[in-house]
């Protein structure tokens, strides 16, 4: 079985948002092992430099690196990632499988996105739009992507 690992930059304080990841890791059990990781978000002034936010994604990054399994392949959330429909998706997710990739780790950075060693180190980018979404929500549209993908590999009717 495939084991997928969120990395998640920041940590879910929404109700709502809780319950929904919930529900869709408990859907996903069915198709993959799915590990969830909050990741300390780091605190910056109300406006902070450049200078400032550069130092905090490096700090983020850090960790980020900390937590990625050796032969992990990594995929990054960000705004300059690939916008890639459902059935794309589905596709690279049984690519990866048949390939013989046993963990897809899966990065949303926080509020300022991740530093750009996080992205130049992953093997693909990835965008949920051309809309910006908070990146709590973005950890919810992920997590019923990667259901929607598996439903489609299998078949299933979710999809329709």
């Amino acid at each position: 079985m495939q084991k997928i690992t969120l990395l998640c930059v920041g940590k879910l304080k929404e109700k709502f948002y809780r319950e929904a990841v919930s529900e869709y890791a408990k859907r996903l059990s069915r198709y993959c092992k799915l590990e969830v990781v909050e990741l300390s978000e780091e605190r910056l002034p109300e406006h902070p430099s450049q200078a400032q936010i550069t130092a905090a994604l490096a700090r983020e990054a850090e960790e980020i690196f900390a937590r990625l399994p050796p032969a992990a392949s990594l995929i990054v959330l960000c705004i300059e990632g690939r916008l890639r429909s459902s059935e794309e998706l589905a596709q690279l997710i049984s690519t990866w499988s048949n390939r013989g990739e046993k963990q897809l780790v899966f990065v949303i950075g926080g509020s300022f996105g991740l530093h750009a060693s996080v992205k130049a180190r992953a093997w693909a980018q990835l965008s949920m739009s051309p809309m910006t979404f908070p990146h709590h929500l973005a950890r919810v549209m992920l997590l019923e992507q990667l259901y929607r993908a598996y439903q489609i590999n299998t078949g299933g009717k979710y999809h329709k």
